[in-house]
C-alpha cells in the first residue's frame, strides 16, 4: 500500500523548496541531509511530504518521550490509512541491577512495566512484519537489545479459513508465542478455549481474534473489540508473538555449554587474582540462573545471557528495532532524527554509562563478562545500520552539518506569517514578582505561559509559590510543573490541560525546549538566563524562545543581569530569522495569525491521578494518609527511585525503595 498523505492544507512558504531538495537528495542517494527548520515552520509536515514522495518505510527518532508522543499523534493524522507505530521505553520506573563497592551494597533490578506502552511496542514490530507503508516514531530506546528479528519473524503464526489444525495444536502454538492460556477470561496476551472457539487477546492490538473451528478445521476468523459484539470477518490473519525476545530452542543446549565454559574461565581468573568470595558468588549465581532457565525458561536478568541465545560473538552489536527494519526492508528505508542536536549526542552517550555499571558487577562476581553484550548500540554501529538519514533541528549542531557535507536545507518561513518573538532582557532583582504580573496579564487574555528554571527543585518550589499567589482580584494562578519525575504519558496530558485552560502556567527545566507545539502560549520566561552551561547556551536559548512562536502575541523575557555571549548570539539569530519572516509577510501581504491546532486525545486511555496533597518530601508518614493517598505517594516515590537510579545514586534509590515497601505494607 502506498503512503497517502492527508492534510487540510498544501505546502506553502518555503516548505515546497525544502520538500523538493530533501526528496531529490534521497533519490540521489545522499546518506545524510540536514533540515534547519524554525519552530512553527511545519517541519513534521515537510517530512511527511518527503515520505509520501519517496515512498519509503521510515523510522523517526526523538530524544524525548513527550515529543515522541506528539510526533506519533501528528504522523497518525497525516497517514491515517498507513501503518504508524510508537516505540518508547515501557518502564514507568527502572532500577537497574548494580553494586556499590564502597558500602558493599548490592541492588537487584526492579521495574514497573507500562502495559499499554508494551502493547504499542509490539504493535510497532508487528507493522514492520506485515506491511511496507510504515512510520515508527521511537525514542532512543530503539538502540537497545530487543532480540532477533529473524526469530521473531519465524514465530509469526499464519491462520487461514479452511486451514487444517486442531484446537490443541493451535493452543500449543500460542503458548510457544508466549500467550497465556486462561479458561476464565481473555485479555491482552491471553487466550481461552470456549466450545468451538478459541479467543485470542492479541498482545499488540486492542482487539480479540476469534478462531472458529469445525472439528480440526478453521471455518471462521473475526476481529472484535473487547466487550463489543461488532466483528470484522477475515480470511487470513497473522498472529505475532507476545514478546520481542525469542530464542531458538535449537541453540539453548549449545548456549548452556558455552555459558558453562565461560563460567569456568572466569572462575579461574578470579581465583588467580585471589578473589575467592567473588568466585563463589559468581558460581552460585550462574548455576542458579541456568537451572531456572532450564526448568521454567526464564530468570530475572536473563537478558545478561542474550549473546549466547542470539548466537552472537563477544562484542557484536545487539539486535535492535533498526535490525527489524533491516530484516524487513534491507537498506530501503529512511531514518529521521528529530531535534538532532540533542538526539545524536544522546545516542552516542548511552553505551559508556551502561558499560560502567556492568563492569562493576563483573569485577565483583555478580555477572559474567557476557553481560556487557546486552547493551545499547554505539554511535558508529548506529550510523553503519542506517542507510539514509535526515537530521531535523532549528539549531543543528556542527556534527550534523559536517556529516551532510554542509548540505543544509533551510526552512525559515512560517506559513502562518508568525514571526520570531520579541525578546526583552530584564534584571533578576524581583524577577518572580515581575513574572507574576506578566502571568496575570496573559491570564486575563486567556493566554498561557511557560517558565523555564535551571533545576527540578526550583521548578517544583516555584510552582508551589505561584499556586499560592493571589492577584488583586483574588483569583489564583493555576500552575503545574514538568520534569523527569513526571511519567512520559502524563506529561502529554499536562500539556493538553495547559492548552485547554486547566493551567495558566507550566514550569519546567529543559523538557520545555524542543518540539512542543503549544499555540496558546504567548509568553516564555527564562529565569537566570545569564547562567553559564548547557541549559543557557545559545542553542538552548534559541530553542526555548521558539516555544513562543506559535502565537501572534509571542514574547520572550530573559531575566538576566548580564548579556552573556550566548544571550547576544541567540538574540542576533532570532532577529535574523525575524527579518526574513517580516520580509515574506510584507511581500505577500500576510497578517500573522495564531495557529489553530486541535487538542488530541491521549495515547493511553484513562487519566492520571492528580497530587491533591501538594508538594511532599520523600518520606511521608502513611499513618496520616488515606489508602488512596498512599497509593499515589507510592507512584511518586517509584518515579523518584527511577530518577536516582538513572543518576547512578543507587544508595539513595535503595532508601526510597525501602520507603515504598513500608507504604505497601500499610496498604495490605
Amino acid at each position: 500500500m502506498e503512503f497517502k498523505l492527508k492534510a487540510p492544507y498544501s505546502p506553502t512558504g518555503d516548505q515546497p523548496q525544502a520538500i523538493e531538495k530533501l526528496t531529490k537528495g534521497i533519490k540521489d542517494g545522499l546518506p545524510h541531509q540536514v533540515l534547519l527548520g524554525v519552530t512553527g515552520s511545519g517541519k513534521t509536515y515537510t517530512i511527511a511530504n518527503v515520505i509520501k514522495n519517496v515512498q519509503k518505510p521510515t523510522l523517526v527518532i526523538s530524544h524525548n518521550k513527550t515529543l515522541a508522543a506528539q510526533l506519533y499523534q501528528e504522523f497518525r493524522e497525516f497517514f491515517p490509512k498507513n501503518g504508524v507505530g510508537f516505540f518508547i521505553s515501557y518502564y514507568d520506573y527502572y532500577l537497574p541491577e548494580s553494586y556499590i563497592p564502597q558500602t558493599d551494597t548490592y541492588i537487584a533490578k526492579e521495574t514497573d512495566v507500562n502495559e499499554e506502552i508494551d502493547r504499542l511496542r509490539l504493535e510497532a514490530t508487528s507493522l514492520l512484519s506485515s506491511r511496507k507503508d510504515v512510520v515508527i516514531v521511537a525514542s532512543v530506546s530503539c538502540i537497545y537489545n530487543i532480540g532477533s528479528p529473524t526469530e521473531y519473524s519465524r514465530k509469526i503464526l499464519e491462520l487461514k479459513v479452511g486451514q487444517k489444525i486442531s484446537q490443541r495444536e493451535l493452543a500449543k502454538d500460542l503458548v510457544d508465542l508466549f500467550y497465556e492460556n486462561n479458561r476464565w477470561e481473555v485479555g491482552r496476551g491471553v487466550f481461552r478455549r470456549r466450545g468451538d472457539l478459541i479467543e485470542i487477546g492479541l498482545a499488540y492490538k486492542e482487539e480479540i481474534l476469534e478462531v472458529e473451528f469445525s472439528g480440526d478445521k478453521i471455518i471462521g476468523l473475526s476481529l472484535k473489540k473487547l466487550f463489543s459484539d461488532q466483528k470484522i470477518e477475515e480470511q487470513s490473519f497473522f498472529v505475532c508473538p507476545a514478546k520481542h525476545y525469542i530464542a531458538d530452542p535449537g541453540v539453548l543446549g549449545q548456549a548452556f555449554v558455552q555459558i558453562e565454559k565461560d563460567l569456568n574461565k572466569r572462575l579461574a581468573e578470579l581465583k588467580k587474582e585471589d578473589k575467592l568470595l567473588e568466585a563463589q558468588r559468581l558460581e552460585q549465581r550462574v548455576n542458579y540462573d541456568l537451572e531456572m532457565i532450564h526448568e521454567v525458561g526464564y530468570v530475572s536478568g536473563i537478558e545478561n545471557y542474550s549473546r549466547y541465545f542470539d548466537n552472537r560473538d563477544p562484542g557484536d552489536p545487539p539486535n535492535t528495532l533498526i535490525d527489524f527494519y533491516k530484516h524487513a526492508f534491507g537498506d530501503d528505508f529512511l531514518v529521521v532524527i528529530d531535534e538532532s542536536h540533542i538526539t545524536v549526542p544522546q545516542v552516542g552517550g548511552m553505551y559508556l554509562g551502561d558499560k560502567s555499571r556492568k563492569q562493576t558487577l563483573i569485577d565483583f562476581g555478580f555477572r559474567l563478562p557476557a553481560c556487557l553484550d546486552n547493551r545499547p548500540l554505539q554511535l558508529p554501529e548506529f550510523l553503519n545500520l542506517v542507510p539514509k538519514t535526515i537530521y531535523v533541528s532549528a539549531t543543528p549542531a556542527e556534527w550534523e552539518i559536517k556529516k551532510s557535507d554542509y548540505r543544509v536545507v533551510e526552512q525559515l518561513v512560517r506559513p502562518t506569517g508568525l514571526t520570531e518573538p520579541e525578546v526583552v532582557v530584564r534584571p533578576t532583582g524581583n524577577q518572580v514578582q515581575d513574572l507574576i504580573q506578566e502571568i496575570l496579564k496573559r491570564k486575563k487574555k486567556k493566554q498561557r505561559v511557560l517558565v523555564t528554571t535551571l533545576t527540578k527543585r526550583l521548578a517544583e518550589d516555584l510552582s508551589v509559590y505561584l499556586s499560592d499567589t493571589k492577584n488583586t482580584q483574588g483569583k489564583k494562578i493555576a500552575v503545574h510543573y514538568i520534569h523527569a519525575d513526571v511519567a512520559a504519558l502524563e506529561r502529554v496530558k499536562i500539556l493538553a490541560d495547559l492548552r485547554r485552560g486547566k493551567y495558566d502556567v507550566i514550569v519546567g527545566v529543559n523538557l520545555l525546549r524542543e518540539g512542543l507545539d503549544l499555540p496558546e502560549v504567548s509568553l516564555v520566561a527564562i529565569l537566570d538566563a545569564d547562567s553559564r552551561g548547557f541549559l543557557r547556551s545559545k542553542t538552548s536559548l534559541i530553542q526555548t524562545m521558539g516555544r513562543a512562536t506559535r502565537n501572534s502575541a509571542g514574547e520572550v523575557i530573559l531575566y538576566a543581569d548580564e548579556k552573556t555571549n550566548a544571550i547576544v548570539e541567540a538574540i542576533a539569530e532570532v532577529e535574523r530569522r525575524r527579518r526574513i519572516q517580516l520580509d515574506y509577510n510584507k511581500k505577500y501581504k500576510i497578517t500573522p495569525k495564531t495557529i489553530e491546532k486541535p487538542i488530541r486525545k491521549g495515547i493511553v486511555k484513562g487519566g492520571f491521578k492528580k497530587n491533591k496533597l501538594g508538594k511532599r518530601g520523600l518520606f511521608s508518614n502513611p499513618e496520616s494518609m488515606t489508602p488512596k493517598d498512599i497509593s499515589f505517594e507510592i507512584r511518586v516515590l517509584k518515579r523518584k527511585m527511577g530518577e536516582l537510579a538513572a543518576a547512578l545514586e543507587f544508595e539513595a534509590a535503595v532508601k526510597v525503595r525501602d520507603q515504598i515497601r513500608k507504604m505497601e505494607d500499610w496498604l495490605d
